[in-house]
């Protein structure tokens, strides 16, 4: 492993120059988790690899799924045997590179009289679940009787409730996934770079794609890129790019959203992850994670805006009353709510299938110039779908091309530096945090649990940041330690990358953003010379993502 040190906006300048000089055997446009999974794939298999964002990295999709790595229980239900089995193992592997990241959470399934899952059917369900996923030992599936399910959620009401299902799943970040996916492929040596916005494609004379165009969104400068390949994994930004190449054929995207609200966890205080069904047929999740409890997701057609997707006061009463139908004593109201996040699900059209019944499953497209572009799949997939993608990538190149590179070996390259190895190690490590912080004078054991379920080992460097501040140890000194650790380490390059993508404070903990904006403002600035113009555009721009967390909109932009 060759180790890149342009990982830092402080960077920017070499890199774009090495960028323009160099001569790739794979551009990647996205970066996303579908993006960062197939820039590490091909960058540890020893490609020359440079991966472009028009935003920050995980700014679509890759930043507002429910933020969990599953098998996707209700896809047996739609008989994807193979999407389900593949999803079920990845869980496993995933958990095992990042196990700070991915960390195992115990999923309750009420059953209620004349719900979604009968008990017979859901014993059934859940068994081949886990056969499926080869789940061992005290994960596998339990069947409890309703004595046993309000004994794990009391919050349950329970005049219909029967009894429920109680099985193994994993909650993660997906975008710091996605940073760790990018800061391990550029520890490989790809070239990995945000706000570079790919504007049009370069041809050969015999009409193959060699290249792109793009746009340094930073100095407004236009440079090419040459590759051999060029792979789109842009999201619900496939169809538009694909259109720039050809016109799109039989297959398009089919976008969806899917809304989120975040709750102070005394409001919503379910003991556990919660899985549940509602009065349509769909099925919603109320997860506990540190400081709050948020629920979601809704499943709706999306024909609005690409850049600005937002929560309307449809999905919020949608989300509500299935929460208030579903929990005891807790009429929850819209002026509960924290946060909250909308984001889209780039599916594949179907013909006569609602939302809810699209296919999860990845598809690839080959257009006759050569362009490779993949969308739809989940989270969960991202590892097998970027090697589908390479395999697709080296099927197309010379013989004697094809035969230099080697299988995928993504299945145990761990995705930070110092590793954690497994979750006992997590444990050990996070009392190790809770007493280096008290040590210096912060007795807070939930900083430590964000610290470490957010940087994994790279916790240490930050408390050594502040350590070495010689400041008074509160808040504000713990954020700049963040900041400056983020700023060195992973690319940040906007204020809202710091506080959305890198830390998830703009859903999770609100209050610190509107607290230490400013802060932050200052500490860019500083570090990075933004003139008065850039510091009010970036301040700006935080403040429509604080506005679109916290209100509630009659309708998409």
């Amino acid at each position: 492993m060759s180790k890149n040190s342009s990982f830092s906006i402080l960077n920017r300048a070499s890199q774009l120059k090495r960028i323009k000089e160099s001569r790739f055997d794979l551009i990647i446009i996205g970066g996303g988790v579908t993006g960062a999974g197939i820039a590490l794939d091909a960058a540890s298999r020893g490609m020359k690899v440079c991966l472009v964002e028009k935003k920050d990295f995980a700014s679509g999709t890759s930043n507002k799924s429910t933020k969990l790595i599953h098998g996707g229980l209700r896809y047996l239900k739609q008989l994807e045997i193979g999407l389900v089995k593949e999803s079920g193992r990845e869980r496993a592997i995933v958990h095992s590179l990042a196990p700070h990241l991915v960390i195992p959470e115990k999923m309750l399934l009420p059953l209620t009289e004349n719900g979604n899952y009968g008990a017979l059917m859901t014993s059934i369900g859940l068994k081949v679940y886990d056969v499926l996923a080869n789940v061992e030992g005290e994960d596998r599936r339990k069947m409890l009787n309703k004595k046993e399910t309000l004994s794990k959620e009391p919050l349950l009401k329970e005049d219909s409730l029967t009894g429920g299902g109680y099985y193994s799943e994993y909650r993660t970040d997906d975008a710091r996934l996605t940073i760790e996916l990018l800061k391990t492929a550029s520890n490989y040596g790809a070239e990995i770079i945000n706000y570079c916005e790919m504007t049009d494609y370069i041809y050969s004379n015999k009409g193959k794609v060699k290249g792109i165009v793009c746009t340094d969104h930073n100095t407004s400068e236009s440079f090419s890129i040459i590759s051999k390949r060029v792979v789109s994994a842009a999201g619900p930004w496939v169809d538009i790019l694909r259109k720039k190449d050809a016109p799109l054929n039989n297959k398009h995207l089919y976008l969806t959203k899917g809304v989120h609200l975040v709750f102070p966890k005394e409001k919503l205080p379910v003991k556990q992850s919660i899985y549940f069904d509602t009065p349509d047929g769909r099925m919603i999740f109320a997860i506990p994670r540190g400081r709050v409890t948020y629920i979601g997701t809704t499943d709706t057609t999306y024909k609005g805006s690409l850049e600005r997707i937002v929560t309307t006061k449809e999905d919020v009463i949608y989300l509500l009353d299935a929460v208030n139908t579903t929990f005891k004593g807790i009429n929850l109201q819209e002026k509960d709510i924290e946060s909250s996040w909308a984001g889209l699900r780039p599916l594949i059209h179907e013909d006569d299938k609602s939302p809810s019944e699209l296919s999860r499953k990845d598809e690839i497209f080959v257009s006759e110039s050569g362009l490779i572009s993949i969308a739809g799949g989940k989270l969960t997939g991202y590892r097998k779908m970027a090697q589908r993608v390479n395999e697709k990538v080296i099927s197309t190149l010379k013989k004697e091309d094809r035969e230099k590179w080697p299988r995928s070996s993504t299945r145990k390259i761990s995705l930070t530096t110092p590793p954690l190895t497994s979750s006992n190690e997590v444990l050990m490590y996070e009392n190790y945090i809770i007493e280096r912080l008290k040590n210096i004078g912060f007795d807070f054991p939930l900083y430590a649990w964000h610290l470490v379920t957010t940087f994994g080992k790279q916790a240490d460097t930050i408390l050594d940041i502040v350590v070495k501040s010689n400041k008074v140890i509160n808040n504000e000194t713990l954020i700049l330690a963040e900041f400056w650790y983020c700023l060195h380490h992973e690319q940040i390059n906007s204020l809202t990358d710091f506080f959305v993508r890198r830390t998830g404070r703009l859903y999770f903990h609100i209050a610190s953003v509107i607290a230490h904006k400013e802060l932050l403002l200052k500490a860019f600035t500083e570090a990075i010379d933004w003139d008065k113009t850039r510091q009010q555009k970036e301040m700006a721009s935080l403040d429509v993502l604080i506005k679109d967390a916290t209100t509630f909109y009659t309708e998409e932009f």
